[in-house]
């Protein structure tokens, strides 16, 4: 097949985006809108958690791959904004505030002993595609960031506008990934092109971001049976 020019092969990045990002999700639809109760909330900050915690750890894999001291420092700004540095929060300690604004035990939040299953292993998964696949395919599965301000936006005002027991405060976390998301993709996006010199170097990639997708959507289609319906919460899992 013919190499993708750089506009074609983003076009085809966003394409997936425009039909496989979990915005799209029935879960996230009524989360947005405002139709979910307080406990179905707390069940999607709960799992949500397990991810936000992989982020890291994938993103230290990544850096430990980056083969020069300029890309590996870019990277390593994703580490100090989901970890911290120099004394100030990063987005785990962001998230656990929100945990915390919707009255979750943050012990068990760390501990995830109620986490439900599909999504530990959603998450776990993640890690190690990022792993054992190649740096580009790594690098190229972050891409979902891409589009994520526009379910920040969403998120965020739908929340406020719709339960009155969330605040601009517990939903802290978000406001950060407003300009930290685009930064990253940015530079993704740029390696990508760069470094997909072959169709099939590009297809790759493709099919990398189709795969973060699937981990994203996988943990909502765990959370609207557990939560939403038929509501079989599987055992140990958090159980309102």
């Amino acid at each position: 097949m013919t190499l993708l020019s750089p506009q074609e092969f983003e076009s085809h990045l966003r394409q997936i985006g425009a039909a496989r990002y979990h915005n799209l999700h029935p879960f996230h639809r009524l989360l947005h809108s405002g139709e979910l109760d307080k406990t179905q909330v707390q069940a999607w900050a709960l799992n949500r958690y397990i991810y936000q915690s992989r982020i890291p750890v994938k993103d230290a894999i990544i850096v430990s791959r980056l083969p020069t001291p300029e890309l590996r420092a870019n990277w390593r700004t994703r580490l100090e904004d989901h970890d911290g540095t120099d004394g100030s929060d990063g987005g785990i300690a962001r998230w656990l505030k929100l945990t915390d604004g919707l009255g979750l035990d943050r012990e068990t939040i760390k501990a995830e002993s109620q986490a439900l299953p599909a999504t530990v292993f959603a998450a776990d998964a993640y890690v190690h595609f990022v792993r054992d696949r190649s740096l580009l395919e790594a690098v190229a599965s972050s891409l979902t960031e891409l589009f994520a301000p526009k379910i920040i936006a969403e998120r965020v005002e739908g929340m406020l506008a719709g339960y009155d027991f969330v605040s601009p405060e517990t939903l802290s976390y978000f406001g950060a990934r407003l300009t930290q998301a685009p930064r990253d993709s940015d530079f993704a996006l740029h390696y990508c092109i760069r470094h997909a010199t072959t169709r099939a170097g590009q297809d790759l990639c493709l099919a990398a971001l189709i795969f973060k997708c699937n981990v994203l959507w996988s943990m909502l289609d765990a959370l609207y049976y557990a939560y939403v319906a038929p509501g079989h919460i599987p055992p140990g899992a958090f159980n309102p």
